[in-house]
């Protein structure tokens, strides 16, 4: 028998890191409440009471606006921080008080000829690389099951944080879960990580046994869990300093916490602050569409799919699939049948997910993949029926 242990992380909202993402998509959601077609490359970058946004923009002003942005930067990123939680600096931040510095200018002219195309579906790649999507039937949402956990905690971490349930909890955590998997399938939580900042007083007695009450037990299947599991919590033995004061943030920081847990490649882009023109981003969520409706469909248990791109070439110069033997036929064919049901030209992928929309921020935290809370396109299971007649 072939025994592995796996494990993956995931943070909260209040993760340095994630603060970043989730301005960098409401910056980018902002632009295109505005303007549809608008193009953002958005960076954020925190330390202490420091926030810095840069990147390059370009977007139409609204009709009724006669000069300067369409879109008022600062007022976006304080209402994201406030809606995070940091409304004090005793938590390591304070939504009235940071201090905020911008410094955007408009997309390179080099970038915006090879993207834009006289004929709008043959709109060239804003970039060349490689993105890979992935799917494996061992959850319900065909997401790696250590990964699944970890999000799940996560959002459960903030969720009895807002609501009340555990006051004493601050907006900053981790999660990470070890799964013990038996020939493939994943059949024992091996340990559970958590990490959450707190209120001083709070021992960390009082907060294991709160935390395995209404975060663990809730979230983690009973089948999975048992008195063998290993429950850490915060192992340095204090966690009240956090958010930026204890700790640096930076977009696209935290890829492998976007995607699958590290169980799949990762082509190396990140998502956060990315117009759909960008094929680091639209390009990864058609090929999570792709190897979510193989598995869907039954043509594998698991499926790992890559694409790569050319800058200004609309065309894939390469597609694979990888079943990792588990494919009721051979991966190329699987893979012709793919190119013949799905378009990966990026306007066709802009087009056919529906990307030209403010819906980013709401997956700048807790994954972009997987999400049953949210209504994302790329996690339709609508081409099965056209990759089964294929076949």
């Amino acid at each position: 028998m072939k025994i592995d242990f796996l494990a993956s992380e995931s943070v909260t909202e209040g993760h340095p890191d994630k603060i970043c993402d989730q301005i960098s998509d409401a910056v980018l959601d902002a632009y295109l409440t505005q303007d549809r077609k608008a193009r953002v490359a958005c960076e954020t970058f925190i330390c202490g009471n420091n926030l810095v946004i840069g990147g390059e923009i370009t977007a139409r002003l609204p009709a009724r606006q006669a000069q300067g942005s369409p879109v008022d930067v600062e007022s976006v990123a304080r209402e994201t921080i406030k809606n995070i939680g940091y409304d004090d600096e005793k938590k390591g931040l304070d939504f009235r008080t940071v201090k905020i510095t911008t410094m955007v200018n408009k997309q390179s002219p080099d970038i915006a000829m090879g993207v834009s195309r006289e004929d709008p579906l043959e709109q060239g790649a804003g970039d060349q690389g490689m993105m890979y999507g992935y799917a494996t039937d061992e959850t319900e949402t065909l997401m790696p099951m250590p990964i699944y956990l970890a999000h799940a905690l996560a959002q459960k971490l903030s969720q009895v944080r807002k609501d009340g349930t555990l006051p004493f909890l601050g907006p900053d955590g981790k999660t990470q879960v070890t799964i013990e998997y038996r020939d493939d399938v994943p059949t024992h939580v091996r340990n559970i990580l958590i990490s959450t900042q707190h209120t001083p007083e709070t021992s960390t007695e009082t907060l294991k046994n709160a935390l395995l009450d209404k975060v663990i037990e809730p979230i983690v299947p009973k089948y999975l869990f048992d008195d063998k599991t290993e429950i850490f919590v915060n192992p340095t033995g204090r966690f009240v300093i956090g958010g930026p004061a204890g700790d640096t943030g930076l977009t696209g920081r935290k890829i492998i916490v976007d995607t699958y847990g590290g169980l799949a490649k990762h082509g190396g882009g990140a998502f956060s602050g990315k117009d759909p023109s960008k094929v680091d981003r639209s390009a990864a969520y058609a090929m999570r569409s792709a190897a979510k409706n193989i598995v869907a469909s039954g043509l594998a248990k698991k499926a790992e799919v890559k694409v790569a791109y050319a800058i200004g070439m609309s065309r894939p110069l390469a597609f694979n699939v990888n079943t990792f033997g588990t494919g009721k036929i051979p991966d190329n064919e699987i893979a012709e049948l793919v190119e013949k049901v799905f378009d990966f030209r990026p306007a066709a992928i802009i087009k056919d997910l529906n990307l030209l929309r403010p819906i980013y921020q709401k997956t700048a935290a807790y994954g972009h993949f997987g999400r049953t809370d949210i209504d994302l396109p790329w996690e339709e299971t609508n081409k099965v029926k056209e990759l089964s007649q294929e076949n």
